[in-house]
């Protein structure tokens, strides 16, 4: 059983001081006098810098230093002005070495602060649905493109109102704080429309005139080129339908609890939200039967956009049809998982996942038994 890639990695750093400094001793007992080995020496401290503590590139500049000292001690030429000018090197690329290390740290506790700030924002923005919302069962899931990264443009949320169960799923245009704002102005224009509009369209068109007037705030070029994909459902209550509204979007897949997988398409097609400049229709929304047993399943373009080395896109309709999971929670990690597969867990862009599950009838309650983290 080999090591894997990063464990190895760490154990040539580890030691890589040590064996730059063995190199030079070599190095140095086996060529004449007029040749240095500081060199080695030098470097020894500076491989530490980075990937040390404190303590240990000290203690690797102070091994590097009495090493060149002794070696110059065994050859006789600790008083001359060569070997004290050496010496004097040595010593001078240690401290500096330590100063590396001192900035290194600052850096590494400071993108540390700024990837928490960064998460915290995210989730503020794009809080997690409840599990368990107006009887359908929830699971959302975000994934970064970059580990470590929680600031980008897609977006989902999930409210129940008095009209039934509506939610939203989309994709801003562009990356960073842009981006988040923008995504809190679609999701803050989504909760207050969602409650207050009679209609599906209706909310559409709320979301358009608040992506409208944000773009004019804005300045350079987003106020041109700038827009969001959405699609938007509405799951009434006592009735097994559900409502679309797709607006450039790729289209949700509904599998059914035999393992059929249908694709929601649009029956007419609409631009992007905040794209009114180039056109203005009006939305018509699509109703779909939405059966016990059977899960809606919305995403970003993360999930249909994925390729692998060969450039074949993931074809999530394809690889979800015939298999049956027990909840929404199982099919979004089943995703998860298997677009890693595809890609070699190489994904280029951010993916958004958000599985709805109306319960089987006498399906018992079920519980989430793990926090999930947009």
């Amino acid at each position: 059983m080999t090591a894997e890639p990063g464990r190895i990695g760490r154990r040539i750093v580890r030691y890589l001081p040590a064996f730059v400094i063995v190199v030079g001793v070599i190095f140095d007992s086996t060529t004449p006098t007029r040749f240095t080995a500081s060199p080695f020496f030098c470097s020894a401290a500076l491989v530490a810098a980075p990937f040390f503590t404190p303590l240990g590139t000290l203690l690797t500049g102070v091994a590097a230093l009495c090493t060149d000292l002794v070696l110059r001690l065994v050859d006789g030429t600790v008083g001359t002005a060569d070997a004290i000018t050496e010496l004097l090197t040595v010593l001078t690329v240690s401290v500096l070495a330590l100063g590396i290390n001192r900035v290194v740290r600052l850096s590494g506790e400071r993108l540390a602060s700024a990837r928490i700030i960064a998460e915290t924002a995210q989730r503020a923005v794009l809080p997690r649905p409840a599990d368990r919302i107006g009887g359908l069962h929830i699971a959302a899931r975000y994934e970064a493109a970059q580990e470590g990264a929680f600031i980008g443009g897609d977006l989902f949320a999930v409210q129940d109102t008095p009209h039934g169960v509506r939610l939203v799923v989309g994709d801003v245009r562009g990356k960073g704080l842009e981006a988040v704002e923008t995504v809190a102005v679609v999701i803050g224009a989504f909760r207050e429309a969602a409650e207050q509009e009679g209609t599906l369209e209706g909310v559409a068109q709320r979301l358009e005139r608040a992506l409208t007037r944000e773009g004019t705030r804005r300045d350079g070029v987003d106020v041109f080129e700038g827009f969001t994909t959405a699609v938007l459902a509405e799951i009434p209550n006592g009735e097994a339908v559900v409502r679309l509204v797709n607006r450039g979007h790729p289209e949700p897949l509904l599998t059914h609890g035999d393992g059929a997988v249908a694709m929601l398409a649009p029956g007419d097609h609409a631009l992007p939200l905040g794209m009114s400049e180039l056109g203005a229709w009006p939305d018509r929304a699509d109703e779909e039967p939405f059966p016990p047993g059977a899960t809606l399943l919305f995403y970003t373009d993360g999930l249909s956009e994925a390729r692998n080395a060969k450039g074949v896109f993931y074809d999530a309709r394809e690889r979800l049809s015939g298999r049956i999971f027990p909840g929404p929670d199982e099919m979004l990690d089943a995703l998860i998982g298997d677009v890693r597969v595809h890609t070699g867990g190489g994904n280029t862009d951010d993916m958004a996942l958000l599985a709805v599950s109306r319960p089987a009838q006498g399906q018992p309650e079920r519980r989430r038994t793990m926090p999930v983290v947009p």
